[in-house]
């Protein structure tokens, strides 16, 4: 199964909750894959460590890409790319700063099947992937939509969010259209919620009567999740026990009942 976690708006915890369920998938068992695709780098970070260099990154799968010219076709295997992290069946294909120079010319030489092609060609060395975006709906995060099966929008309850979240929709309806039509948008992640603030119950409540795909776990607001960054080590490492390692369970069990189901 490839999720491709997604959303516009920045600061809506994309990084966090893609390498916190990855964490999850891997420490299940599960051979599992995150893909850092925003320039940022924010869960190549989580993952591998502030300071981390890797040999190989997502920039340089995306310019090997653009190495050829006429002539034979030489396969590109994806796994020359990805780097192992501290933790047991959990790889990452890292982010670096060269996507941003890149993008103009990927999407010139039409490279957004690219992505799909390569995980496509691992897909019997991985379980999972998990696939992290910029904020933005650019070549990039297309390119993520076009190689998922499945696409979680993370939403932070406030009125800026709730209108984006229309737009969203709508722009990954378009893609399922012209581009993956097995893409589902498996569900919107309520995240950093304040259980005892009115606007967040009202909003959610309000998406809920809309018929929207409100997943029933939301993901509670708290200081833990910094300290998670800090260190390096997603909840489940870290503080297994605490209140937000559970919601993060309970998110990836429902997860895996809709997979399931589907």
């Amino acid at each position: 199964m490839r999720r491709v976690i997604f959303n516009q708006k920045g600061g809506v915890g994309k990084s966090t909750i893609t390498c916190n369920l990855a964490a999850i998938s891997a420490a299940s068992g599960l051979r599992t894959l995150v893909v850092d695709l925003d320039p940022q780098g924010n869960a190549s970070s989580y993952l591998l460590g502030a300071g981390a260099e890797p040999d190989q990154t997502v920039g340089d799968f995306f310019s090997s890409t653009l190495g050829f010219r006429l002539g034979p076709r030489k396969s590109i295997n994806l796994r020359q790319f990805i780097s192992r992290t501290p933790f047991d069946h959990l790889q990452i294909l890292p982010a670096n700063r060269e996507l941003e120079t890149l993008q103009g010319k990927l999407e010139s030489r039409y490279k957004i099947y690219k992505l799909r092609e390569a995980l496509d060609g691992v897909a019997e060395h991985y379980d999972a992937v998990f696939i992290d975006t910029p904020p933005a709906l650019n070549f990039f995060s297309r390119s993520a939509l076009i190689a998922a099966d499945r696409c979680l929008i993370p939403f932070d309850c406030d009125d800026f969010s709730r209108q984006a979240l229309y737009e969203l929709l709508e722009q990954i309806q378009e893609i399922q259209e012209d581009h993956n039509g097995q893409l589902q948008v498996e569900g919107i992640i309520v995240n950093q919620f304040q259980s005892g603030a009115k606007l967040p119950r009202t909003v959610v409540d309000e998406l809920h009567q809309e018929g929207l795909p409100i997943l029933p776990t939301y993901i509670s607001a708290s200081v833990k999740i910094r300290e998670s960054h800090q260190q390096a080590q997603p909840l489940i490492h870290m503080a297994p026990r605490h209140k937000l390692s559970g919601e993060f369970q309970a998110l990836y069990d429902r997860l895996g009942e809709g997979a399931a189901a589907a």
